[in-house]
């Protein structure tokens, strides 16, 4: 478990959006944003696991809204945007963070997984970002904090074999937020990516790639990973800073991990 950087309700009366909140790193950060006082919409198309987890929220004193939702249908999306609007109010505070990561070399002509990354990691999220962007704009013009978060990888720039259609799913991802930010930042809103290392998650599950998946396993067995609870920390941490702070793009990394 990560030591706990912050303390009481700094959270207090936001409104946050978690996407691809039903396990590891959306699950952790949608139970610590809560922790910290804000009102949580947990959003993904696992309904069992988003009942689980706003229940769970719940039994700790805390404020949740389950959203079954696929980001992927942008019609869904906006559903989900109006019923954060009419349940909880205006949406301050946007993690945007579901994502899969399915590896393979290119020659291997995997075509489906390509769509399902390019769908998942880039269609998505920008389906998030325009369901949610009138939200933070709003807050922003009311003189609330408004932040919108985005999880990339240090797939992002780093030079992996056979994880071309990732890492470029993830490289838009960074990419984005620096240009996002010429627009958003003058508009008080915003903008970060974070960009971890090896966390431990079902996400490398999903990798069906013989080496890929040995590399993955062989670097969770060989050094101590990140877990799901530092990223949350860390998201915590950057929707905490004063208003007038963005800290833009966060690299997080196992210490003992050096590719």
């Amino acid at each position: 478990m990560s030591a706990a950087l912050l303390t009481g309700t700094p959270l207090a009366g936001r409104v946050a959006v978690v996407s691809g909140a039903s396990s590891g790193i959306g699950a952790a950060t949608a139970r610590r944003l809560a922790e910290l006082g804000a009102s949580v919409a947990a959003l993904a198309r696992r309904k069992d696991r988003l009942d689980t987890l706003a229940e769970a929220i719940r039994a700790d004193g805390g404020t949740a809204l389950a959203l079954p939702v696929d980001v992927t249908d942008r019609q869904a999306v906006q559903t989900a945007a109006d019923q954060v609007a009419e349940h909880l109010g205006t949406a301050d505070l946007v993690f945007n963070n579901a994502g899969v990561q399915l590896i393979s070399g290119i020659t291997e002509l995997r075509m489906d997984d390509w769509q399902r990354q390019i769908d998942l990691n880039v269609t998505g999220v920008m389906n998030v970002i325009g369901a949610f962007l009138p939200h933070l704009k709003d807050a922003a013009d009311a003189g609330r904090t408004a932040d919108l978060i985005t999880t990339s990888s240090i797939a992002a720039t780093r030079i992996l074999e056979k994880f071309s259609i990732y890492s470029g799913t993830k490289a838009y991802i960074s990419h984005l937020t620096r240009l996002l930010r010429v627009e958003l930042g003058p508009q008080n809103i915003r903008v970060a990516t974070i960009e971890p290392g090896m966390v431990d998650t079902e996400l490398p599950s999903h990798v069906t790639d013989p080496d890929a998946s040995r590399l993955m396993a062989g670097l969770l067995t060989e050094i101590d990973p990140l877990r799901s609870a530092d990223i949350a920390e860390t998201v915590a941490f950057i929707t905490a800073a004063p208003r007038h702070v963005n800290l833009t793009e966060i690299t997080i990394l196992p210490t003992a991990q050096a590719i």
